[in-house]
């Protein structure tokens, strides 16, 4: 991604967000400020410093997914 004048690399293991996404979701980023990146339909926000050091910038998230119980399966017919 160039950033005025400066090239800066967006590894999918440190930006999972977009191993997914289509390129036209990549492409439409807007930049609200000038240290701050907004990828409106992936609604992922990242700061430029994030980019540069993203080692500055571990990966934190939690999961909301929960484990349901399902029941046991019916008795077999044969």
């Amino acid at each position: 991604m160039l950033i005025d004048d400066e090239e800066l690399a967006l590894p999918y293991s440190e930006f999972p967000w977009f191993k997914a996404a289509t390129i036209q979701q990549i492409l439409n980023v807007l930049r609200p400020t000038s240290d701050h990146l907004y990828w409106p339909d992936l609604d992922v926000d990242l700061s430029v410093e994030s980019i540069r050091h993203p080692e500055r910038f571990p990966l934190k998230a939690e999961s909301t997914f929960q484990h349901c119980h399902t029941p046991d399966p019916p008795p077999s017919m044969y």
